[in-house]
């Protein structure tokens, strides 16, 4: 795994009144996925691209496990980096094996049976079964099927970086959230350090452990989902990532927000019969399990401990969502 840090990465373009990227400094901890959201023109793509150094940083150092990229041979650079496109790029005269495996023989050290094997272990990997897949062309593939074949090409190095520039934009509905499923279950596997750029906030959402919000080429504001739902730095991040909307605060908020302490009303003797959920859950998945299972309050719990954390009910999960929506209302207030 790696750790990306970006110190002071400015891109201006010769003749542009205003630079790309200006001035850009954080970090993406190993093994994340850093999610890159904004407007169109907030330099996203442009900070993605300086990574792997298909676009030149006009000033400051994005250090990669210590070492500057800027200092290193661009073209050594990119093939220790996957990069997967929302055009995939496959080559259309090459089989399916034969375009996961080009990537490690432009590399080389690799053996003929090595790359069979690591051929098979990828498309395996991303749910492609290799004695189905491997003889196939593009061209017999679906638009899902083929940023699958993307995805294990950009993997076949094992690298310990992956960009991914809105690789799923070009899919439809259904498909794409069968490749950030996929891209969810692979990422267990693998835990490569991931950037990834998406016009998509929902996307953002489901699969980033971080989001860093770019406008007018600034970093606006870096945090997990949940801290830019409940602390939106600016009314641009509260609009960009719904912060006013209840249905979203449902969706990522956590069960945790909103314990109580045990209730006098429920003796020792019922309380095995309270149903559970974990720390983790979201308010919404509390709020569900309380009106299918038409029960009073849930028992938060984590799976392995015998500790309980407190108590969930339809009235702490209102109460927290006015108090996150008051808290919002006097923030812009007080910025105003």
């Amino acid at each position: 795994m790696a750790k990306i840090a970006f110190h002071e990465i400015t891109k201006q373009y010769p003749g542009a009144s205003a630079p790309a990227v200006a001035s850009v400094t954080f970090e993406v901890p190993e093994g994340s996925t850093c999610m890159l959201v904004g407007t169109s023109g907030s330099g996203k793509t442009t900070l993605l691209r300086m990574v792997n150094r298909l676009i030149e940083p006009t000033s400051g150092e994005i250090i990669i496990d210590g070492k500057n990229v800027l200092q290193e041979d661009p073209i050594q650079l990119r093939r220790r980096i996957g990069y997967v496109i929302q055009q995939v790029g496959l080559f259309p005269h090459m089989n399916i094996a034969e375009n996961v495996r080009v990537t490690a023989e432009i590399a080389g050290g690799w053996s003929k049976e090595r790359l069979a094997a690591r051929v098979d272990e990828l498309l395996d990997l991303v749910g492609l079964p290799p004695e189905q897949y491997r003889q196939r062309f593009p061209r017999q593939l679906s638009g899902g099927q083929q940023q699958r074949v993307g995805l294990a090409r950009a993997l076949a190095t094992d690298p310990a970086i992956l960009l991914m520039d809105e690789p799923f934009g070009a899919l439809d509905a259904i498909t794409r959230a069968r490749m950030q499923d996929e891209l969810l279950r692979v990422q267990r596997d693998v835990h490569k350090t991931i950037l990834f750029v998406s016009h998509d906030i929902e996307e953002a959402f489901k699969l980033g452990d971080q989001i860093a919000v770019l406008s007018e080429g600034k970093l606006v504001q870096l945090g997990s989902p949940v801290e830019l739902l409940a602390h939106p730095a600016n009314d641009f991040v509260r609009r960009l990532v719904g912060a006013d909307s209840i249905l979203r605060q449902l969706q990522y908020l956590p069960v945790s927000d909103a314990l109580d302490e045990e209730p006098e009303t429920v003796s020792s003797a019922h309380w095995d019969e309270v149903p559970t959920c974990t720390p983790d859950a979201t308010l919404l998945e509390a709020m569900l399990k309380l009106l299918e299972t038409n029960a009073p309050l849930l028992r938060v719990q984590d799976k392995n401990s015998t500790e309980v954390s407190g108590y969930v009910t339809l009235t702490s999960i209102n109460r927290e969502i006015t108090r996150t929506r008051r808290n919002e209302t006097a923030r812009a207030e007080t910025t105003i």
